[in-house]
């Protein structure tokens, strides 16, 4: 073992913590299976999501964020099987199990078909994204991405009941298999690139990788699959086509595994793009940064041009990840630590929006912009939480993306240059603009749905989007803790690229 390894061995774990995170959805989803459509599945569902949710505060009450190796390790050769977090991992830990305990949360408040079957599926790709935010071994990620995608693709295709359903299933499918495909042969390059070095040893381990990086065209090799196949994940454009027709016609239910799935490409690229191509990702940094300058205006000028709130948002969310792939191939820690901030924001404020949309959906039967007016008046708590999440996406002061989008500003003009910082803040502001568009066409502005009978909030559509709004707010005001956890790894992450 290298020094790396010392480094991150320094940290072992006496207590499988981690293998019992990545255990529970699972052992939750075959028990509420188990119980089927009963009553006791759906309360299970809510027991076991809440219960992970916990255990992941658990793991972050036992992180030393000092510390710069990787923490609370796990290792079991047979398998190959290699666990460990470090700061920027355990924030999108948290985010995704509280996420998925809103999930059934919501999936009670709309009165879904089938939730016990639904709250199975949903904590099978909470164990899903768990296990890529866990594992230091690519063929791991891999593994658990695949689990992640088939739970996604199965709640959309349980569910699908119209051709245009189908048809945004299929484009999904296809874009999401061709990204996983490449992200596999990656990993089969960085395996053979160890081989070639070592004489025939082959490995997927993040940590055994480091000891003898892969040079020349293995790791040029390297880069461009993994990050190809992380791209089209994200969604980085223009690999971004699956999107807006999955989200104008997919089910709401998947909203916390597709929204932290997404973001788990940002944490995909730190994790093992950095870290085990630095050649490659120095030399395509300015090509990287120039595609994601473009994506966030074009794609903010689609958004203005859309009819349908759900294409709005994810038109939102793809002009938003190229502001987070800017932060991190600035290869600078304050960039990489906001990208990694401002990801785990999206999935909060995005989730929040989408949660909403689906409530009002319920009541009107539309997401259509100019049917939806007026509806302010109605449902007034679910309209300022609309606000709210919405503001925490554009960066405003007293929400988790105000620091985070200045760290990743602060970056860029360390790294690029003025004009190039420019570029990134005026885009921030046209999603700011097509945002707030959004909320004065669908619940100020005086229409169809400003005539119509709506139903007032319910007590659950409180609670679901009360506690996302909280902690969104929680975070924001008091930042100071995450920016502790976080920037011990992140100045790890960008060090290789300092020397």
């Amino acid at each position: 073992m290298g020094q790396m390894s010392e480094i991150f061995w320094f940290e072992q774990s006496g207590v499988p913590l981690l293998l019992l995170l990545q255990c529970l959805p699972l052992f939750g989803a075959l028990i509420v299976f188990a119980f089927k459509e009963r009553p006791t599945a759906v309360i299970a569902g809510k027991v076991f999501a809440f219960a992970e949710f916990l255990l992941s505060i658990v793991a972050v009450s036992r992180m030393q964020p000092l510390k710069p190796a990787l923490q609370l390790a796990e290792r079991f050769e047979p398998l190959a099987y290699h666990v460990a977090v470090d700061g920027l991992s355990l924030v999108f830990l948290l985010v995704t199990t509280l996420l998925t305990f809103l999930m059934t949360l919501y999936g009670m408040s709309r009165g879904m078909i089938s939730p016990g079957r639904l709250f199975a599926v949903q904590l099978v790709a909470e164990a899903g994204l768990v296990g890529m935010l866990l594992t230091v071994n690519l063929a791991w990620f891999a593994g658990f991405s695949a689990l992640e995608l088939w739970a996604v693709f199965y709640l959309l295709r349980r569910w699908a009941s119209s051709r245009a359903e189908l048809q945004a299933l299929a484009r999904f499918i296809q874009y999401q298999a061709f990204g996983w495909v490449l992200f596999a042969v990656g990993c089969i390059v960085l395996g053979w690139g160890h081989a070639d070095a070592l004489g025939g040893h082959w490995s997927f381990d993040l940590f055994d990788l480091l000891d003898a990086p892969p040079v020349g065209k293995f790791q040029t090799a390297a880069f461009y699959l993994l990050f190809y196949g992380l791209a089209v994940r994200t969604p980085l454009f223009p690999l971004h086509g699956w999107l807006p027709n999955m989200a104008q016609h997919g089910l709401i239910a998947v909203a916390p595994a597709l929204m932290v799935g997404v973001k788990v490409g940002i944490y995909g690229m730190v994790r093992f793009i950095l870290p085990l191509t630095p050649g490659a990702v120095q030399y395509w940094q300015p090509y990287v940064v120039g595609f994601a300058m473009a994506g966030i205006f074009f794609t903010a000028a689609l958004a203005f041009q859309q009819t349908n709130l759900r294409r709005l948002l994810a038109f939102a969310v793809v002009s938003h990840t190229s502001l987070l792939v800017i932060g991190v191939f600035s290869l600078h820690e304050a960039g990489i630590q906001g990208a990694v901030l401002l990801a785990a924001n999206f999935g909060l404020a995005a989730t929040g929006m989408w949660f909403i949309v689906g409530f009002v959906f319920r009541r009107t039967g539309t997401t259509e912009l100019h049917e939806l007016s007026g509806l302010f008046e109605r449902i007034p708590f679910l309209a300022i939480a609309f606000l709210g999440f919405g503001l925490a996406i554009v960066g405003m002061p007293g929400t988790p993306g105000f620091d985070a989008a200045h760290l990743i500003l602060e970056a860029a003009i360390d790294k690029f240059g003025a004009l190039s910082t420019v570029a990134a803040a005026l885009g921030n502001v046209a999603a700011a603009g097509f945002l707030l568009w959004a909320f004065q066409r669908a619940f100020l502005s005086q229409g169809k749905a400003g005539g119509l009978d709506v139903e007032h909030t319910l007590p659950m559509e409180y609670v679901v989007c009360g506690i996302a709004l909280l902690a969104m707010l929680a975070i924001g005001f008091f930042t100071e803790p995450w920016l502790h956890l976080t920037e011990t790894a992140s100045q790890s992450a960008a060090a290789r690229f300092t020397r």
